[in-house]
Formats: C-alpha cells, structure tokens, sequence
C-alpha cells in the first residue's frame, strides 16, 4: 500500500463540520491533493478532557504520526458549568489538557512547529440563545468566558514553542462585526470557514510545501514501461 502523509484535523464540532462543501477543511483537502490526506477526527460535542484520552488511540506511535495536526478545542470546555456540566471543562484543566496532548504528540517524534493550536471562535450570545431554547435550556455560553479559554490556548501555544490561530481576537480585531462568521451563534457560517481557512493554509502552506507530488505526472509516465515509472516512483 502506497503510505500518503496526513495532516490531522483534531477538535470538536467545528472540525467535524470542517469536510461540508466549501468548509475550511474540505478546501484544504483540495488544496492538498497528491500531496497530502487530510484525516478529519472532528468530534462533536467533546472537550479537551475527552479528546486528552482519545489522542494516544487515534495516533498510537510514531508510525502514524502526521506531518502536521491542528488541535481545535475550547467552544465546548467553555461552556457554562451551572448551565452546562457535561461539556465544560475548568480553564486550568483545559490549559493541562492541551499540553498533555502536546507532549503526547512530541512523544512520538511530532515536531512542536508541526503542532497547531486553533482557538475557539467568539460566541453572538443573543443567536445561541436562541438555539438554547429551542432546546429548553438558557444560554449556556458567554463570548467574554470563551476569551478567556482562547487566551489560554494562545499562552499555551507561546509556552509550548507551536502555531496557534488565535480566532476569538482576530474574528473580533478592530470591532467589526464578528457575528458573520457565525451560522448560529456558536458554529462556523460560509464567511466562518473562509475566514478560518484564509488564517490556517499560510502556516500549513508554509510547513507543507516541500512534500513531493505523490506519484509521476500523467505525461512522465514511462510508456514503453509503464510498470517501472509507477513502481519506483512509489517504493
């Protein structure tokens, strides 16, 4: 089996959704193609306790290790604990969570420039809220709340030595209207997935760029010997 190199989405919600048509995922699969495959580990719903735990199973050794993984969490640590106990997660623990997954990926040969940590987005409380009742909950998530989870992410980026897309502040940057990226208050809208993939492909495109194309162009086939082109090309 030809071994393609993977670059790893991990994270919540946002990145489950990342493979929708025309989402920041899917644009940087194709932007990828015959370079790369784009593993998508979007979990809906999970935290950082959870996917702490889950890390080690999804990449098990340094045999799987990606060329690069994106960890996106924090829209759901950040979650009201009154209101929403099952998905918060305290800041502090949410800060040594995303270390352990750090240390965990640099146990296994992953280098920390290889690592990028994305923040969780701001909230339009009034749209969630909305969709809280729907529900018949309360609002269960404030934008000042998710900053805070966002400015840990960040530190833990600076103190770790990885990338980091710090979303919450560059989505809010100079007071324009942030809620545009936002389909329902929490999840990314079409502007949120172009925004987030403009903010994430220079620093993938940057780091990936010297992976080769992954098998001869059509018209370098040899085609007296076709056999020997694709087999050496793939050994």
């Amino acid at each position: 089996m030809i071994a393609w190199p993977r670059l790893v989405l991990f994270g919540d919600s946002i990145t489950q959704f990342a493979f929708e048509a025309n989402a920041w995922g899917s644009v940087i699969a194709n932007k990828l193609i015959r370079k790369c495959d784009v593993i998508n580990r979007g979990l809906s719903g999970y935290n950082t306790r959870w996917a702490k735990l889950l890390l080690p199973r999804l990449i098990p050794d340094a045999a799987e290790k990606p060329v690069a993984i994106t960890i996106f969490f924090g829209a759901n640590d950040s979650a009201l604990k009154e209101e929403n106990p099952q998905q918060h997660v305290p800041l502090e623990e949410y800060t040594e969570n995303l270390k352990c997954m750090i240390q965990y990926l640099k146990s296994i040969n992953v280098p920390q420039d290889r690592i990028i940590l994305i923040t969780p987005p701001p909230i339009c409380e009034p749209a969630w809220e909305q969709q809280c009742l729907l529900k018949g909950c309360k609002l269960n998530r404030l934008n000042n709340t998710a900053g805070l989870y966002a400015k840990a992410c960040v530190e833990v980026a600076s103190e770790c030595g990885t990338e980091v897309v710090d979303l919450w502040s560059q989505m809010q940057e100079g007071g324009k209207d942030y809620t545009v990226y936002l389909s329902d208050g929490l999840h990314l809208s079409s502007e949120g997935n172009q925004f987030v993939e403009s903010s994430l492909w220079p620093i993938l495109e940057k780091k990936l760029s010297a992976l080769p194309f992954m098998l001869p162009y059509w018209n370098d086939v040899d085609n007296a010997n076709p056999e020997a082109s694709l087999l050496q090309a793939s050994s």
